[in-house]
């Protein structure tokens, strides 16, 4: 019997946004002491749960391939992601993660896929193996890939419109909801109302 499931990106949406040290603009923190949960996510994540969705942490990680970090960091990085929200309460039942990028110059992760957010790779992968209704779905991210993933996998979806992400949105993709944050996208999601 298949299940609805919410897709969770995870910087932006679950964890806040770093400065990066080359260019400066916000991104996926590089080192597990710079992890941090946004306000109000474990709450959120639970209600999600105890309203019947399963929760599938999806999301773009390439700063191995970009060589950026080793591997190793990367994976300490989503360890320490996991047990903040643990440490909280919250434990998804899936994390899905590519660790691609097509410009990336690792000789195994430096490369072009199916995975990497816009396409909807780690979506349809998670719904094979967890028997998710995407209809009945949600994708909640704060970038535009975020939310072409989502269509392209047949969810609905809800883009969190944080400040420090907005160098990845454009006017030119339309999710079906926004909020600011994941708490209110939450509120919104549960109550079937309109926009925050």
């Amino acid at each position: 019997m298949t299940r609805p499931a919410v897709f969770l990106d995870r910087d932006g949406v679950l964890t806040e946004l770093v400065p990066d040290p080359s260019t400066g603009t916000f991104e996926s923190p590089l080192h597990p002491e710079d992890v941090a949960l946004v306000p109000g996510v474990a709450a959120a994540a639970g209600q999600l749960a105890r309203a019947g969705y399963l929760l599938v942490g999806v999301t773009n990680q390439p700063a191995a391939a970009k060589r950026t970090v080793p591997l190793a960091v990367v994976e300490a990085v989503q360890a320490r992601v996991v047990a903040l929200l643990a440490a909280d309460g919250v434990v998804l039942d899936s994390w899905r993660i590519c660790l691609h990028h097509p410009e990336g110059t690792d000789p195994e992760l430096g490369r072009a896929c199916d995975c990497r957010k816009p396409a909807p790779g780690l979506l349809l992968d998670a719904a094979r193996d967890l028997d998710i209704d995407l209809a009945s779905s949600w994708m909640i991210g704060d970038t535009d890939s975020d939310v072409q993933a989502g269509k392209a996998a047949g969810c609905r979806t809800f883009l969190i419109e944080v400040a420090r992400s907005a160098h990845k949105r454009t006017a030119l993709v339309t999710p079906d909801r926004r909020a600011p944050d994941l708490a209110q996208a939450v509120t919104v999601l549960l109550s079937g109302g309109a926009d925050c």
